[in-house]
């Protein structure tokens, strides 16, 4: 489905979802154009996870809106958004450590099992190519992360969520991946949220950045501002 020139590829109002009876997001109000690569920054705790998940369906919200280029997707089960276009890279990988390389990104086709599309996303991960026989337990944690990255790529997402893509993996693995995703995004039309502690690697990718407290987004920043300590220190801490 297309969207308008002039409405957001996500639209987000009055999100609210927790885990039982603690509420962790609380009438959450997001937008996201096309194309857009928007940073997520906040202290643990703050919903940025939860927001991820939510938005996945692996959290049920029980309030609010969540529109995907114009499809809600309040009611639907997470392979239905994936589906619709929701491409998700969790916190700590979650790949099949006993399945290999090559297996665990033909996991990731949920729509079609074209080799030409497994090819195509593999000429941007060069590391992968000769571990494909390998078993995911057997990769570095940054080959994992590529690993994930790939499988998630294979499902042509139009919207890629990434959660913690720097956490435990080496500069060597961080630096290609800070390279990798704007040229990801223009080549598969990506649009991306990013959930991410690494000021550097944030501003370094990021378009947009956004505050997220207390389960809710209090304000944006441009990149470059990441690196003022004063607007750092107010909305974060450090």
């Amino acid at each position: 489905m297309s969207i308008s020139a002039d409405r957001p590829l996500l639209e987000i109002h009055g999100l609210r979802s927790g885990y039982g009876r603690i509420r962790i997001l609380d009438g959450l109000d997001l937008s996201l154009g096309e194309g857009c690569i928007l940073g997520i920054l906040g202290h643990n705790g703050m919903g940025k996870t939860t927001l991820l998940r939510t938005l996945i369906g692996q959290v049920k919200a029980s309030e609010g809106s969540i529109l995907l280029a114009g499809n809600d997707l309040m009611k639907r089960k997470p392979y239905e958004r994936a589906r619709l276009g929701l491409g998700y890279v969790p916190q700590r990988r979650e790949i099949f450590p006993d399945l290999s390389a090559l297996e665990n990104l033909r996991m990731g086709m949920t729509r079609h099992e074209d080799d030409q599309v497994l090819d195509e996303v593999l000429g941007y991960f060069p590391t992968l190519g000769s571990l494909l026989d390998r078993p995911g337990k057997g990769l570095s944690g940054g080959q994992q992360q590529l690993l994930a990255l790939a499988r998630c790529l294979v499902g042509r997402p139009r919207l890629l969520m990434l959660d913690e893509p720097t956490e435990g993996i080496q500069p060597s693995i961080i630096e290609e991946i800070a390279s990798l995703l704007p040229v990801l995004r223009d080549k598969f039309r990506l649009t991306i949220l990013l959930v991410e502690q690494d000021l550097q690697f944030i501003s370094s990718v990021a378009s947009q950045v956004a505050i997220i407290q207390k389960g809710r987004i209090v304000t944006h920043l441009d990149p470059h501002e990441l690196s003022n300590h004063d607007v750092i220190n107010a909305y974060l801490g450090v």
